[in-house]
């Protein structure tokens, strides 16, 4: 199964489809595709770890709190992350996870586009066929 691909929507904004077997593989897949539009992930080692805990007031609110946190790494600390053990409690929709990576340095990884924000615009979460998907759309 694909963690996710991007979709071409607009100029202005990056889309992209996460998938995953269950939630927290659906949630991790998502910040996985958000850090890969601002870096090349794979050059993202895991040297630091953060805790993040965010809550919703649905599946949609969640992932909008989640993926916004993580940006709130980026900016403060230039902090990219490649790896994200997710664990969501789906009736409280309660997140936990922790978040690896490492300082981006301009020598070392490939650097793509700056994300703003994620956005509410057409933010989808669905489950089909025993594969969660969430459709997100971020203000770059």
């Amino acid at each position: 199964m694909k963690k996710f691909e991007f979709l071409d929507i607009t100029t202005a904004d990056v889309a992209f489809e996460a998938f995953g077997k269950d939630l927290d593989e659906l949630f991790a897949n998502a910040a996985l595709a958000m850090f890969d539009v601002m870096v090349k992930t794979e050059q993202v080692k895991s040297v630091e770890r953060r805790k993040v805990e965010v809550n919703g007031n649905d599946l949609e609110s969640l992932m909008f709190n989640w993926l916004n946190e993580l940006l709130v790494f980026v900016d403060s600390e230039n902090l990219a992350f490649s790896e994200f053990d997710v664990k969501i409690n789906e009736e409280k929709f309660e997140l936990k996870a922790v978040c690896k990576g490492e300082i981006m340095v301009q020598e070392k990884h490939e650097t793509k586009t700056h994300v703003k924000a994620c956005t509410y615009h057409q933010l989808k979460i669905e489950k089909t066929d025993d594969i969660w998907k969430a459709r997100v759309i971020l203000d770059i």
